[in-house]
């Protein structure tokens, strides 16, 4: 088991960053990190992300693990490997992608939906899978790939929100991927970064009802 996965299963809510202005993204950082958010993602789709992930890397090194997402194919794979990704993440399943990653020693967590999509990504070498999107799939779908694929680490992507965090890792994920319901850009953008904090803290306190 890699580092980044243990990383995943123990903190288990990787923050996702998508369009997020360069000026703002050390305080945004910042702020999830001291609400208790251990591994962020910023979307690859992002104007200036490889520079913002390869800052994070000196600015948060210890703090939080710094990976890119929305990485669809191979040229933004070696991209945010070249700015110091620790990890990427696609909406979508790139053998490619995978590949590169197990060669360069990084962890690639691809987008799957599907039963067979989830063990064609294994077969490929994937640690993990993002199933997306949870937020049309459903906590039930989840539930019924969970009986024959029980062994296969999930992060649930879509639709995670306070009142449902719980019930996603009851119905069968390892992690879950959160974008605007963890960090709203107009809080960030009117400086309410304390706000940013305190959401933060109430979806890492939240797992804290998880069994061990």
């Amino acid at each position: 088991m890699s580092e980044m996965l243990d990383m995943l299963l123990e903190h288990k809510i990787v923050a996702i960053l998508r369009g997020i202005e360069d000026r703002h993204a050390d305080g945004a950082g910042k702020a999830l990190i001291d609400g208790g958010i251990r591994m962020m993602e910023i979307t690859m789709n992002t104007e200036g992300a490889a520079s913002m992930i390869n800052r994070w890397r000196s600015l948060f090194e210890g703090q939080a693990a710094i990976g890119a997402g929305t990485v669809t194919h191979l040229k933004l794979a070696e991209e945010a490997a070249a700015a110091g990704a620790q990890f990427l993440i696609s909406p979508n399943l790139d053998e490619e992608v995978i590949a590169f990653g197990k060669k360069r020693g990084i962890s690639v967590w691809p987008g799957v939906m599907t039963p067979t999509e989830i063990v064609k990504a294994v077969r490929a070498g994937a640690e993990a899978v993002k199933l997306f999107p949870m937020g049309t799939l459903g906590t039930r779908y989840l539930q019924e790939i969970r009986g024959p694929l029980n062994d296969v680490p999930i992060i649930a992507t879509g639709g995670v929100d306070l009142p449902n965090i719980v019930d996603y890792f009851r119905s069968g994920a390892d992690a879950v991927g959160m974008g605007g319901r963890l960090l709203n850009l107009e809080w960030v953008r009117a400086g309410k970064l304390d706000l940013v904090t305190a959401r933060a803290k109430q979806f890492t306190d939240a797992l804290r009802e998880l069994p061990l």
